[in-house]
């Protein structure tokens, strides 16, 4: 459950980068996802070394990747207030914390795949919330935008490639994805009656958008702000889809 939460992180992250331009609200909305990360990481710290890895493989899915997007999201505050401050250190901090991300990132992918290499012989495919592994690349090449927009002539190479890297990874991810989630609605089309783990998919998809209109503007590929569009309008409709089918729910309940 701790993992999950990191979803607040994230959520504040996300409305602290559209309000840089307020200074009081970004300091307000920074701090309580920074003292939130740092709380949610040392009880995710401890939970997870109370268990082996055994056990840990067995429980992980989709939604421990959140670890890895809040962190990415306060990558991206950071790199912000540097932008919009005279207090230019914090990009000190973003590029360790965008690390800390990738890192969090490989870890939780890896026990993920673990997991589904384990329990091949059910073939059920991906529950929804799997999108993240695709979402949780997206906003770490976002945050790698905004990394290498201030980076000092000697770092910004590095961060340009691991950036494209990250793009490349998310964008062959939406095939597997694709490929698995239908499997799932074939062998199980009860799935796609309304739960709350479809939100899940909103998120990656409307993120993948932010990235690649970044990543258009990285390496000078205009027509990717089309690739760009035509996953927002997929985002949108993802989310209406999943607002309608909520609230016939909960008009039947």
């Amino acid at each position: 459950m701790t993992l999950r939460l990191f979803t607040f992180v994230a959520a504040c992250a996300v409305l602290d980068s559209r309000l840089a331009s307020r200074r009081m609200v970004m300091y307000m909305l920074g701090a309580v996802a920074l003292s939130a990360w740092l709380v949610l990481m040392v009880l995710c710290t401890r939970n997870m070394l109370a268990h082996p890895w055994a056990t840990l493989r067995d429980r992980a899915h989709g939604a421990w990747e959140l670890a890895s997007v809040g962190t990415s999201g306060l990558a991206i505050v950071a790199t912000q207030v540097a932008r919009h401050t005279p207090e230019h250190w914090w990009f000190a901090v973003a590029v360790p914390v965008w690390v800390v991300a990738l890192c969090l990132y490989g870890l939780m992918t890896w026990l993920i795949l673990w997991r589904a290499s384990v329990e091949r012989h059910e073939r059920n495919g991906f529950e929804p919330d799997s999108w993240i592994l695709m979402g949780g690349l997206a906003i770490a090449t976002l945050a790698g935008a905004n990394i290498h927009s201030l980076a000092p002539v000697w770092l910004a190479p590095a961060v340009r490639v691991i950036t494209v890297v990250t793009w490349t990874a998310a964008t062959l991810w939406i095939p597997v994805l694709i490929y698995f989630g239908l499997q799932r609605i074939n062998r199980r089309p009860g799935m796609l009656h309304f739960a709350g783990v479809w939100w899940a998919l909103v998120f990656p998809l409307g993120m993948y958008a932010a990235a690649t209109d970044a990543m258009a503007a990285e390496i000078g590929q205009r027509s990717l702000s089309t690739v760009s569009l035509v996953f927002f309008w997929i985002a949108m409709a993802a989310w209406l889809i999943v607002v309608i089918a909520g609230l016939l729910t909960v008009r039947e309940a």
